[in-house]
């Protein structure tokens, strides 16, 4: 075991402040996101079309790069990638900041998904220096840096945006270069040279890292909990905003409230509660009660018949956070301590697929159901959810009797 001492407290700090910095200096370019992009195209039809081709771009990215980018830090250590990613960050946004043309911003979104790979090392980081029984908790205090990045983001960027759809842009470049200067001087090695794995192209690639979740039965089990999970929840980037304009007439205000109170209810899951749940309840069945609980906030937001009743379904809804840490937690219980950036890029590298994939189905299918049953999406995503937990309840049963 790798208890956290205080040889690694400036690194455990680095950690949460560098994904709290770089998923708030995403969430700052959201609202101006698609104004910037139609500045460049000239229509609003054509913004629409690049704006989600940029989202999938950097989705695409992300699969391609991420068990690379794993790959890179079993070998050379976790600092290296942390810091040169952190650089990447702020020279992508200044890129995108100063971008002329359309082919900058598709430069720029293509630079940023392989510079965001480096959650793959945030969370090998946290599993080198921390004890399995307590990975979770250290999972969920990345977790609650994301959400709380979300909470903060979007809301300083649509008002750094009254300075120009730019302004947000060199922001961010200025937290990621923040972020890449602390970590120079405050980020310890959390690898031993005696625990790092031979670089070879044949891990260092999706295929290649994919094999790693078919190298156990559980694993494989639990690999498809984890891509169901986030195919499910992003319906919520599909249709959820659709829907509630539609359906209840929310303003973009309102929207907005909604998205900052369902990342503050993220940021208790993970910061707090998923602590307390985990020690009375383990790994395992904390899981399966957050992919239940996920099942029950979905079908709530569907048969909700009022707006406040729709947006009170956001608290049961919230409990599915209690799934990634201890997914994740689990998952790294089942591979060796030289294979864990190896298995965070695999599992990065699905989480892109489900989210290319999702949200073009949710898309499609609200399309095709908007005039209907409008809330099909949601019931949907509530089955998804249903049966990633019958395969997280079935895996642990086959595990226990092996």
């Amino acid at each position: 075991m790798q208890p956290a001492t205080s040889r690694f407290q400036p690194g455990i700090a680095f950690i949460i402040v560098s994904a709290f910095m770089d998923v708030m200096a995403m969430g700052l370019v959201i609202p101006v996101m698609p104004s910037l992009v139609e500045s460049l195209v000239g229509s609003a039809a054509n913004a629409g079309f690049w704006t989600g081709l940029l989202v999938a771009l950097w989705g695409a990215m992300q699969f391609a790069f991420s068990p690379l980018v794993g790959a890179i830090s079993d070998s050379f250590g976790r600092r290296p990638v942390l810091l040169v990613s952190a650089a990447g960050l702020a020279a992508d946004w200044v890129l995108m900041a100063l971008a002329p043309n359309l082919g900058w911003l598709v430069v720029g979104r293509m630079l940023g998904g392989i510079t965001s790979s480096s959650f793959t090392a945030i969370y090998a980081y946290m599993a080198d220096i921390t004890a399995p029984e307590d990975r979770s908790k250290a999972f969920g205090l990345v977790g609650a840096a994301w959400a709380a990045g979300f909470v903060i983001g979007p809301a300083l960027g649509g008002t750094l945006a009254v300075w120009g759809a730019r302004t947000p842009f060199w922001v961010a470049a200025a937290l990621a270069g923040v972020s890449f200067l602390y970590g120079c001087f405050v980020l310890p090695e959390s690898l031993p040279k005696d625990r790092r794995m031979p670089f070879a192209w044949s891990r260092a690639n999706p295929l290649g890292a994919l094999r790693l979740l078919r190298s156990h039965t559980e694993l494989a089990d639990l690999s498809l909990v984890n891509f169901l999970l986030y195919f499910g929840y992003h319906v919520f980037s599909a249709v959820y905003v659709l829907y509630a304009q539609h359906h209840f007439g929310f303003s973009m205000m309102q929207v907005g409230l909604l998205m900052a109170a369902m990342g503050a209810l993220d940021l208790i899951m993970q910061g707090w509660v998923i602590g307390k749940v985990v020690d009375k309840l383990g790994d395992r069945n904390t899981l399966v009660v957050g992919l239940l609980a996920g099942t029950i906030g979905f079908v709530a937001i569907a048969a909700a018949p009022t707006p406040w009743l729709f947006a009170a379904a956001l608290i049961p809804n919230a409990m599915w956070a209690l799934a990634i840490p201890t997914l994740q937690s689990l998952m790294s219980a089942r591979v060796s301590e030289r294979e864990q950036g190896q298995l965070q890029g695999a599992i990065t590298s699905m989480g892109s697929v489900a989210g290319i994939a999702s949200p073009l189905f949710f898309g499609w299918l609200y399309g095709v159901t908007s005039d209907t049953v409008p809330y099909a999406g949601f019931l949907v995503a509530g089955a998804v959810f249903a049966l990633a937990a019958a395969i997280a309840q079935r895996s642990g049963r086959s595990a226990a009797l092996a």
